[in-house]
């Protein structure tokens, strides 16, 4: 008995031993089971690469003014290709990435009343890759207006302009937010003087110094309108820009009581001439004129100012060497019929008469810009929106002009 049990005894270790080896073998093969799980979850669920996010600005919900820049941001990544293509062209807008490629901007203006498409990728070093495409409409204005400069660059880029010139824009429509076109606008002098844009009215601004130019000043003039709003529904068509450049100071002094013009060469007297001014039912105007054109010949008509065929005074003819002073129908002119008055009696419809030898001489030395000055004239004086009657207001007034126009 004692050894059965011992035997039993002996046995049972063996049997909780094999018991044992069969929990835990249940409990491995669990573990396992779990293990894996867990292992094959992970595998089918591993991360996917970052894609790369891209931002163009402006929004492209609305419409758009064709002088904003057009901006392409990538986040997330760099961008490969931006392409901007003018769906009715097929133009290509040109642009310039930033140094680590995360960027890109427009580096032109757009056109008024264009649909563009805009084509954006951008990838990683994660191997994420992203193709973004939206349209882009730009605004389309009522009208446009050109700023045109006057006098034209080409038709003084050989002779230069007189010292008297004031530069000017003309608008091809009326301007109504005046004080907001003065702020594109600019002119630079060099050497520097000081200087005033003034509206003469809705569609021609003035800039002239507080004195007459410098000689040899050189003048660089630009309009930087294209994309603003001139108010009134109406936008800069372009901008425009010149230089011009100022040349020796020429200044002739037409005296009406001594019937006198008195010739002016960088403040040096260098001629004399009879003349003849208007007679005193047709007087000059008073003050200083500036030289806006020369012709070799004219017809001038008296009718242009109110005396017409059949009424005393009465006259059209064909006049030589012909340099208009005003739009008031002054000019320096050869008069041959009015000799023998030169020097001694006004006799004129308001211009300046010379003999054929003076007025060639006047027509060889003097051109755009340069200064005729009327006194003891017995007329009015210019008035400021008579073509270049800019000098008849004295600068603190000049200076008032530059947000409104003058009335008249």
């Amino acid at each position: 008995m004692l050894r059965n049990i011992r035997g039993m005894g002996r046995w049972m270790p063996y049997v909780a031993s094999a018991a044992l080896i069969v929990v835990f073998a249940v409990v491995v093969g669990l573990i396992a089971v779990r293990s894996g799980g867990g292992a094959t979850e992970a595998s089918s669920s591993a991360p996917s690469p970052i894609v790369p996010r891209i931002s163009v600005s402006p929004a492209t919900a609305t419409e758009i003014n064709p002088t904003t820049p057009l901006t392409v941001t990538s986040m997330d990544g760099q961008l490969t290709t931006v392409t901007v293509t003018n769906t009715g062209t097929g133009t290509v807008v040109t642009g310039v990435f930033t140094g680590d490629d995360q960027g890109w901007h427009s580096t032109e203006d757009l056109g008024y009343g264009v649909t563009y498409r805009l084509i954006a990728e951008a990838t990683n070093r994660a191997g994420g890759h992203t193709r973004q495409q939206v349209t882009i409409t730009t605004i389309h204005p009522e009208q446009q207006a050109y700023a045109n400069l006057i006098p034209a660059p080409t038709l003084v880029a050989d002779t230069g302009v007189g010292v008297g010139q004031p530069i000017v824009f003309q608008f091809t429509e009326p301007v109504t937010d005046k004080a907001a076109v003065i702020q594109h606008l600019n002119v630079t002098s060099n050497p520097p003087q000081p200087g005033a844009w003034y509206w003469i009215d809705d569609q021609d601004v003035h800039y002239r110094p507080e004195q007459f130019w410098e000689p040899d000043t050189t003048l660089t003039v630009s309009a930087t309108v294209y994309g603003l709003d001139l108010g009134g529904g109406v936008y800069g068509a372009e901008n425009n820009s010149a230089t011009y450049r100022v040349h020796d100071s020429l200044i002739a002094k037409a005296d009406g009581a001594a019937e006198q013009l008195q010739v002016f060469d960088n403040g040096q007297l260098v001629k004399t001439m009879p003349m003849s001014l208007g007679a005193p039912g047709y007087p000059t105007h008073e003050g200083i004129h500036v030289i806006s054109d020369k012709q070799p010949s004219i017809t001038m008509n008296s009718c242009t100012f109110g005396v017409c065929p059949g009424q005393p005074g009465y006259y059209r003819e064909k006049v030589a060497l012909d340099e208009r002073i005003s739009n008031d129908g002054e000019f320096v002119h050869s008069a041959p019929w009015s000799v023998g008055q030169q020097g001694n009696s006004n006799v004129s419809h308001g211009c300046v008469n010379l003999s054929p030898a003076n007025a060639k001489w006047f027509y060889d030395h003097f051109g755009l810009g340069d200064v005729v000055e009327a006194i003891h004239s017995g007329g009015p004086p210019l008035p400021v929106w008579d073509l270049y009657g800019d000098w008849a207001l004295p600068w603190p007034q000049w200076q008032t002009g530059a947000g409104s126009a003058a009335h008249h």
